[in-house]
């Protein structure tokens, strides 16, 4: 079982590693996505994360099913802010009847998802008034088929969106009305800084992008990362690889071979966890292998010494690795 921490202050504990629903009825249809959750929840996970605008407008509701079926086991957090996509029965039917074709033609993919984004259409203006909040909460509540959201998360937020106190009184109530656990922010990096400054009653919950290529932070709030791996795996993969005496000598320091991917990606995964460790780690997965291999990397392991020297050894270099990784 994957270790456990309270999420927030939501008066729950959940697993310190989280499932990312971002390709649930995306690049995956319903079969694929619940099967994908189940094989999550089999890995040990107990927390999942979705929003109203995956899966073309459809990812909720798929998550919703997965919930029915374990009611009160595990934790969701969903987000507001951006609306789904427009006609997402038609983009589902599209969909379904492309698949196939996609498999037998190279090339298709590419061309069917630009048509999924036209038939979409533009998204809607971005509306973060109360009432509007309050539509996103009841909607994601009937589609998640719960009574109440654990973590309710202001989507891609910016300084300049979160001063409104109306919407921080709205966000307090739902709470207080047991609607939500908690709330805060999703948004990019950049912006967290500034929404802690200009309105700190936001970022109670702070969901964020978080690598061995970032600084720890020692703040009060209840932090989740997630893009631990992807582009930066690859960069490091990449710098470490062009110089084999670079690769020698750092796998020396740390004492596993980093020429490995299996291990180095490890070795990040655990790293991240080591440096959040009172929050949780999101990831995701369509290949049941790399689940439930990720779900084992939560547990206390003689590697997590070697992941903190990895940590330790990129932070003193990351201004190099990104100046060749960026090259």
């Amino acid at each position: 079982m994957v270790d456990t921490i309270q999420l927030a202050d939501t008066g729950r504990r959940t697993t310190r590693l989280g499932f990312g629903g971002s390709s649930l009825m995306g690049s995956m249809d319903r079969r694929q996505s619940l099967r994908t959750l189940e094989w999550a929840f089999d890995a040990g996970i107990r927390h999942f994360d979705v929003a109203p605008m995956y899966g073309y407008g459809e990812a909720e509701a798929c998550l919703g099913e997965f919930l029915s079926r374990h009611p009160g086991e595990v934790t969701v957090a969903t987000k507001f802010g951006i609306p789904p996509a427009k006609h997402p029965g038609m983009i589902g039917t599209a969909r379904r009847l492309v698949t196939p074709l996609v498999k037998a033609i190279p090339g298709l993919k590419k061309r069917a998802q630009r048509v999924a984004k036209s038939v979409a259409g533009p998204r809607e203006p971005r509306d973060l008034s109360p009432q509007k909040a309050a539509a996103s909460l009841e909607k994601s509540l009937r589609d998640l088929r719960v009574e109440r959201i654990d973590l309710f998360l202001l989507h891609d937020a910016t300084a300049e969106e979160v001063h409104s106190a109306a919407l921080l009184e709205f966000l307090q109530t739902a709470k207080t009305a047991g609607k939500i656990g908690a709330f805060g922010i999703g948004t990019d990096r950049a912006h967290v800084e500034a929404i802690q400054n200009e309105s700190p009653g936001y970022a109670q919950v702070i969901q964020c992008e978080w690598s061995v290529f970032d600084p720890t932070r020692s703040d009060a709030a209840f932090r989740i990362h997630h893009r631990s791996l992807g582009d930066n795996f690859r960069c490091l993969q990449q710098w470490l690889s062009v110089s084999p005496l670079r690769m020698k000598e750092w796998s020396t320091e740390v004492n596993q071979d980093l020429s490995d991917g299996g291990i180095l990606s490890e070795l990040m995964m655990r790293a991240a966890l080591q440096m959040n460790p009172s929050g949780l780690l999101l990831f995701s997965s369509k290949n049941q292998k790399h689940i439930s291999e990720n779900a084992a990397f939560a547990a206390p392991s003689p590697r997590d010494k070697a992941a903190r020297k990895l940590y330790e050894k990129v932070q003193q270099a990351t201004d190099s690795i990104h100046a060749e990784c960026d090259a």
